[in-house]
């Protein structure tokens, strides 16, 4: 899974994730929307069977790229955990 950087200023990001559909993309906006510092965060799909999602990630000044890496790091730490907690199950 790749990212493609469309847009870039000092409060907004527009990006592209190649590879993904709503699986990771779905998570990462749920998770962006837990920053104080984000005011908008959606993504769409152009077309269904051949689209990448296309993010649109806006701050109250606050980088963002480093809050989409931090929002990232969030995640990886949710999923260790649920990937620690379903090797307990039997």
């Amino acid at each position: 899974m790749d990212i493609k950087i469309v847009e870039e200023k000092k409060n907004k990001l527009v990006f592209d994730i190649l590879g993904d559909e709503h699986t990771i993309s779905n998570m990462l906006r749920s998770e962006l929307w837990t920053d104080e510092h984000v005011k908008a965060s959606a993504y769409a799909i152009e077309h269904p069977l051949i689209g990448n999602p296309r993010f649109i990630l806006e701050t109250d000044g606050a980088e963002p790229r480093k809050t989409v890496q931090s929002a990232v790091k969030r995640l990886q730490k949710q999923l260790e955990k649920v990937k620690s907690e379903a090797k307990n199950l039997k």
